[in-house]
């Protein structure tokens, strides 16, 4: 039976996925201690990468945040691959999203409130995190958005 977080991510319409395997020499999770860090996580779903482009440059706000909360559903599917059950999570500690945007483009923070929003909903107030939300050139395979995670483990 799922726990409460998947309970709510039930009430919220979000099944979590199969994990995405690593797309190069990495592991999609490290446990250090009561620690787990997540690799970044691009917005794939079950037909493959949902989202490519560059903010500023023809990719919406609005789809960036879907695709932000994409990743952040894949970052949880990883979280619980590696603890076998969400409710573990002590507190979300910290989300780094990565936003493809032009130079001139300065709404990263809107774009990574869709991971942000999505844990606060998921996790209630161990889901509240600090952050980073850094515009970068490109993103692999042409992401428009990437998210990492740092995560705090019950003891």
């Amino acid at each position: 039976m799922a726990g409460e977080v998947e309970a709510r991510l039930s009430e919220l319409g979000i099944t979590l996925p199969e994990p995405v395997a690593a797309a190069a020499n990495y592991v999609p999770a490290v446990r250090s201690g009561n620690m787990l860090y997540i690799s970044g996580q691009l917005p794939i779903g079950p037909g493959g990468m949902t989202l490519t482009g560059t903010l500023g440059a023809g990719v919406s706000i609005e789809d960036a945040q879907k695709a932000a909360q994409l990743c952040a559903i894949n970052v949880m599917a990883q979280a619980r691959a590696a603890l076998g059950d969400l409710d573990k999570v002590a507190r979300v500690v910290k989300l780094v999203g990565f936003v493809a945007s032009t130079p001139d483009f300065g709404d990263q923070p809107k774009v990574v409130n869709g991971a942000s929003d999505l844990m606060v909903a998921a996790f209630g107030e161990k889901g509240r995190h600090a952050r980073s939300a850094v515009g970068v050139a490109a993103l692999p395979f042409g992401a428009a958005v990437e998210v990492e995670a740092v995560i705090e483990i019950e003891a």
